[in-house]
């Protein structure tokens, strides 16, 4: 996922195309040339290439060009550099339109000058995120000409409540400078709100990570380095995303990431107080479970979609080649009032009802007794090297589940947990993966649990889950997938 972070990345609505007078002279000895994916700049004695994703501004002052980019500095840190060259007043005419044409060329389809507000956590990140903040991700925002409004949080849902007075129309973005409990306080936060649908879709929520968990930018910029989770905001590509609300008791959630129950959500969840250890103490409480066997009875009820891995294979190859504009990834943002009038308040009715609500008529209530693992995927990945759902999509309709039996022997316990790593989780003939609109799921014969919804506890109690296409933005490299690790399509499919 990190591999080539400085890779330009080509968008299928920017076919490639000659330019004509690529060429800019600057200066008595230099040169500036628009290439294929690349500022090519040519002086004397040296030649370098800058590419187009990371450059982050350019302008002409006078008869001075200045141009501003992203450099790299180390494996997964980029800095902000700046060339300067002089341009001879009968270039002057020519280099006001090949300035506007390499910015064409930096953004794309990305919008320029983002207004963003940024939340900081002051306790993500082992209370280091404001200084991480600060050094990699400021001077990438100032030199792209981003409009920013700072603002830390100071309580546990605090967010919730920043997200819910904000204007919607005062800023493209909300960017959370934490791990992945802010933009989950974020999205809710803006779920509250009176024209809650207009303003999910109006303010696309980022992640610059700054905290343990950062499995947002790791789907979206395919990084947890904070300098090139900025620069992927920069030039990131507003994309719908599927919400889940998530109803309990007279409670409704949205959750933008994955819920769990069973083993995934007790190894988080009950290794709390491990939090030394850092992302191991998650791989040593799934652990500890697998070898004991646990098992978490259940029942369960699901609206399939997409029932086999054959089709689901499918399902994927089919959506990643499908480009259609942005906003037809969405259900309806509006609902009728008595008078026949548009309007955008509130969230979406619930087609499937609430928990408190009789079952939906085509859904069946099966015992699940011998449950090991329940887990539901809005994202590919949950950590760095860990893609547990390849075949999920921004904004498909569907989430992706994973049912997994507790009394499948150790071993195959054990290469499970070691597969999700590989590449080769989804392929394992135990693991059950579907792709699902809705589930109701109600724990029994035990008195307390973990129940984990985008990594924040719930209480032990039946819940049921809908899935809403493209209710929420996210900013994203390409625009209509993850950059995690996805399904290896395999050959004649």
């Amino acid at each position: 996922m990190d591999e080539n972070p400085f890779t330009d990345p080509i968008h299928p609505e920017q076919p490639q195309r000659p330019i004509e007078d690529s060429t800019l002279i600057v200066g008595r000895t230099a040169s500036l040339t628009l290439g294929t994916d690349s500022l090519i700049v040519l002086e004397s004695k040296t030649t370098h290439a800058i590419p187009f994703y990371n450059i982050l501004w350019a302008e002409l002052s006078n008869f001075e060009i200045s141009i501003q980019y992203a450099s790299p500095t180390a494996a997964s840190v980029v800095r902000v550099s700046t060339i300067n060259y002089p341009v001879e007043k009968p270039e002057h005419p020519r280099a006001v339109s090949w300035v506007r044409t390499l910015l064409d060329l930096a953004y794309g389809v990305s919008q320029w000058k983002k207004r963003i507000k940024v939340l900081i956590n002051p306790f993500g990140g082992k209370g280091r995120a404001q200084k991480w903040y600060l050094r990699h991700v400021e001077p990438i925002f100032a030199a792209a000409r981003c409009e920013v409004d700072l603002q830390k949080t100071q309580y546990r849902g605090h967010a919730v409540e920043i997200a819910e007075n904000l204007d919607a129309d005062a800023f493209d973005v909300i960017a959370a400078c934490s791990g992945d409990g802010l933009p989950f306080e974020v999205f809710n936060g803006l779920g509250n709100k009176p024209d809650a649908r207009r303003a999910l879709k109006n303010i696309a929520v980022v992640q610059l990570p700054c905290g343990t968990g950062n499995a947002m930018s790791w789907n979206l910029n395919g990084t947890d380095s904070p300098s090139l989770a900025a620069l992927g905001i920069v030039k990131g590509i507003r994309t719908p995303l599927d919400l889940v609300s998530i109803t309990q008791g007279d409670r409704r959630t949205l959750s933008f990431l994955s819920q769990s129950v069973g083993i995934v959500a007790e190894g988080d969840l009950a290794t709390e107080h491990l939090r030394w250890l850092g992302s191991a103490r998650f791989t040593y409480g799934i652990l500890v479970r697998l070898l004991g066997k646990t098992v978490y009875p259940c029942d369960l009820a699901v609206k399939i979609e997409v029932a086999t891995k054959p089709e689901v294979r499918e399902h994927y190859r089919r959506a990643l080649n499908d480009r259609s504009p942005p906003d037809k990834n969405r259900d309806s943002l509006s609902s009728q009032d008595a008078n026949g009038q548009q309007q955008d308040s509130g969230l979406p009715k619930l087609q499937y009802g609430t928990i408190n609500d009789d079952l939906p008529h085509d859904w069946n209530l099966v015992p699940y007794d011998k449950l090991g693992n329940f887990w539901c995927g809005n994202m590919a990945c949950m950590a760095a090297n860990t893609s547990p759902f390849p075949a999920t999509l921004p904004h498909d309709g569907c989430i992706d589940l994973v049912t997994i039996d507790g009394d499948i022997s150790r071993i195959a316990a054990i290469r499970s947990l070691l597969a999700v790593e590989t590449g080769k989780f989804f392929d394992m003939p135990h693991v059950n993966y579907r792709k699902i609109s809705g589930y109701r799921i109600i724990p029994k014969n035990q008195k307390d649990g973990y129940i984990s919804i985008d990594g924040e506890r719930l209480p032990f109690e039946p819940f049921q889950a809908e899935v809403h296409r493209g209710l929420g933005t996210v900013l994203s490299k390409s625009g209509h997938a993850y950059e995690a690790s996805g399904l290896l399509i395999k050959d004649g499919e």
